[in-house]
């Protein structure tokens, strides 16, 4: 296919109503990086996630869901020190988002797009030591933004780098006891940067 059908092909797709299908995955880094690194040893992680889109004359619509999950150790922090208590503890945190946007369709093979949106972020902070009720399993409301470049690969498949920004204000340090209190940190949003795979026009 040479390059000009591919870019008629690719406007007639913005120009009609359409579901997609997506998978993702990449890193994220936390905003309250103190907290997540005293106990997992780095702010950062892998994130993978998914989802369906709907897109129509250019605007979309979807619902991502996606997951971040890391095993590291209970601290104990006393004037500034950290000592480590040799107690496994996993982290878990599991957003769903809704977000709404717009592709940039400029007749090229490249689509750039951005988009905002609302969250539900599952925080699960869970030890074999601990009893049910000793485990965190809470939801917290935030917001994001969004934003990338798509390429497509052939018809029906396309590929994208994205960047998303979230915000997840009074999550962490609810306990007197939790390290996130002890650094004053209560953001559970973060900076994620992935790749992405899509399935559909």
């Amino acid at each position: 296919m040479c390059v000009a059908a591919l870019m008629v092909t690719n406007a007639e797709a913005q120009s009609t109503f359409g579901f997609r299908g997506f998978v993702d995955g990449g890193s994220t880094t936390f905003t309250s990086k103190q907290s997540f690194k005293a106990v997992l040893g780095k702010e950062s992680g892998i994130v993978y996630g998914g989802g369906v889109e709907a897109v129509k004359h250019n605007v979309f619509l979807n619902v991502r869901a996606s997951r971040f999950k890391k095993t590291g150790e209970r601290v104990f922090i006393f004037e500034g020190q950290q000592f480590p208590l040799g107690i496994p503890e996993t982290i878990t945190v599991t957003p769903i988002e809704l977000n709404v946007g717009y592709r940039f369709n400029f007749g090229s093979w490249v689509v750039p797009y951005a988009g905002i949106g609302a969250g539900w972020h599952m925080f699960e902070d869970t030890s074999a030591f601990n009893s049910d009720s000793e485990n965190v399993k809470e939801t917290y409301k935030g917001y994001q933004v969004t934003g990338g470049a798509e390429f497509r690969l052939a018809r029906w498949l396309g590929a994208a780098a994205e960047a998303a920004w979230s915000r997840v204000p009074d999550a962490l340090g609810q306990d007197d006891n939790s390290v996130a209190k002890i650094f004053d940190e209560t953001d559970l949003g973060g900076t994620a940067f992935r790749v992405k795979f899509v399935i559909g026009q």
